[in-house]
């Protein structure tokens, strides 16, 4: 019987610019942070070995404290790491692993595969069949040699690589290191364990992709996993788990707004959120000025909260009813020419989307002045 970990795509390095420079920190971190967690819980598990099934750098040009960091966060699990170049760090002929070579912070018990071919893992009887990525993008089939590679008798085959599995990924990203769907039937396998999808995906039986061991994208498909496989005999069908290891879940909320419920609801959602939750929120529609500014501090308030927020609300038009007016003093007047010249701006199908957004700013920012006034200078 075999047992090992299978995990994939850590994309060392990413810098998640799209976000404020405090919330990218910890994001950044909790790749680090969560590499130590699968090395932890491989070390409880007493697994076999750790298969990494490419990408655990996301560019070729990471530094060196960066490299260092990584092979230094495998240090709680001493048996095997077999790690695979994928298209981010692929095996070039200068690249970040002959950096890691050089920098010399290879453990002795992690296994680099530079180049494709077999590598025997010879006291649980296992053979790898690997396929590294030697150039960033390809067009052939870097597994079509399993199909013919030699191992041992008794040894159970497991395929190790990185790419697209023909006509089953989402989103049309199998146009390039395609992987033909028969192959763990073709080679004979007992498990293909793959990277390239970020979420973890069952292919069929013996195929399947981890996925990013952190999620890094606003996408629901199942990251923050790793997958432990056993296989009793070779030939076995094998046993796979899926252990979530993920700090941090990503939410993508796109809202329209159209009746006053609706911002009570939304608000009621953001109240869940917590210091785990990474969001991105875009609301569209109209609302009152009453529930626009309600919204916006909801917003606010859970940015307080959460690791990490992107949030538009551009496309949400504010339009002041008779009590907002009655509120801000600005029923009558300069101060109500100004309140409905804002208003056409946004309702005008001429306008610019720009402008509809900044006259909705605007509005947001009048009121807040007026509210900061007391009552009686409030003038209409």
């Amino acid at each position: 019987m075999i047992r090992f970990l299978h995990t994939a795509d850590w994309q060392i390095g990413t810098q998640f610019g799209q976000f404020e420079p405090d919330e990218a920190a910890h994001l950044v971190q909790a790749r680090f942070d969560t590499v130590r967690h699968i090395a932890e819980e491989a070390a409880a598990r007493n697994v076999d070995a750790v298969l990494v099934a490419g990408d655990v750098f996301d560019l070729q040009t990471v530094s060196d404290t960066v490299i260092r960091r990584l092979f230094a966060a495998l240090q709680a699990f001493t048996g095997p790491w077999i790690m695979l170049p994928g298209n981010h760090d692929a095996a070039l002929v200068e690249s970040v692993w002959t950096r890691a070579q050089r920098l010399n912070c290879l453990p002795p018990n992690v296994r680099v595969v530079l180049e494709p071919g077999v590598v025997l893992l010879d006291t649980c009887r296992c053979a790898l069949l690997c396929a590294p990525l030697t150039q960033r993008i390809t067009y052939d089939d870097t597994t079509g040699f399993f199909d013919t590679a030699e191992t041992p008798p008794g040894y159970h085959r497991v395929g190790l690589a990185h790419g697209s599995v023909s006509g089953i990924l989402q989103e049309g990203i199998d146009s390039s290191n395609p992987i033909a769907p028969t192959r763990a039937v073709s080679a004979r396998l007992d498990y293909l364990a793959l990277g390239d999808w970020h979420g973890h995906l069952r292919v069929d039986g013996r195929t399947w992709y981890a996925g990013t061991h952190e999620q890094d994208r606003f996408r629901a498909n199942d990251p923050g996993f790793m997958l432990e496989v056993s296989v009793s005999e070779p030939g076995a069908q094998p046993v796979v788990e899926p252990v979530r290891v993920g700090q941090y879940q990503w939410h993508r909320w796109d809202e329209t707004i159209v009746v006053p419920t609706d911002v009570d609801t939304l608000k009621a959602r953001l109240a869940t959120l917590g210091s785990r939750d990474v969001l991105r929120i875009t609301a569209s529609g109209t609302a009152a000025l009453a529930d626009a500014e309600a919204l916006h501090v909801a917003v606010e308030e859970a940015r307080a909260r959460v690791r990490a927020l992107r949030v538009d609300l551009s496309g949400l038009q504010v339009l002041p009813t008779t009590e907002d007016l009655a509120e801000l003093g600005a029923q009558s007047g300069y101060l109500a020419k100004v309140v409905a010249r804002l208003r056409d701006m946004q309702e005008d199908p001429q306008s610019d989307p720009q402008q509809v957004r900044r006259a909705a700013e605007a509005l947001l920012l009048l009121a807040r002045f007026q509210r900061e006034l007391p009552r009686e200078a409030r003038s209409a």
